[in-house]
């Protein structure tokens, strides 16, 4: 059962997941580079800013699902056309993109960051 749940998600729904994995991949990517480019030795202005970036990639991740989900899942309305949007739609986004942020965080600095700053 699950799994025919699985593979027939809802079109909205799919693309407001798979729009805040590709907003916190972009951000994760970013953010690597700055990371391999700080344990390299490069010499970038502000200094070591990674916690302050982290922080940055979990607020723009979340509140990007949240508004995203919010505008592509309207709530079903039965009959009619109005489209009907309320703050459950962006809870449900922000709920969504919290695992996404953590895991796409996780693959970029426990997985690809020592392939590619060397071990």
């Amino acid at each position: 059962m699950r799994w025919r749940q699985f593979r027939n998600a809802p079109r909205p729904v799919v693309r407001a997941v798979a729009s805040s994995l590709v907003v916190a991949v972009v951000l994760g990517l970013a953010y690597l580079a700055y990371d391999v480019a700080l344990s390299r030795g490069a010499m970038l202005p502000g200094g070591d800013l990674r916690v302050l970036l982290v922080a940055v990639y979990v607020a723009v991740v979340l509140a990007s699902g949240s508004v995203v989900t919010w505008l592509v899942v309207p709530q079903p309305t039965g009959s009619g056309r109005r489209t009907v949007r309320s703050p459950w739609s962006a809870a449900l986004g922000l709920f969504a993109a919290v695992p996404i942020a953590y895991l796409v965080m996780v693959v970029m600095v426990q997985v690809l960051r020592p392939l590619l700053a060397g071990g």
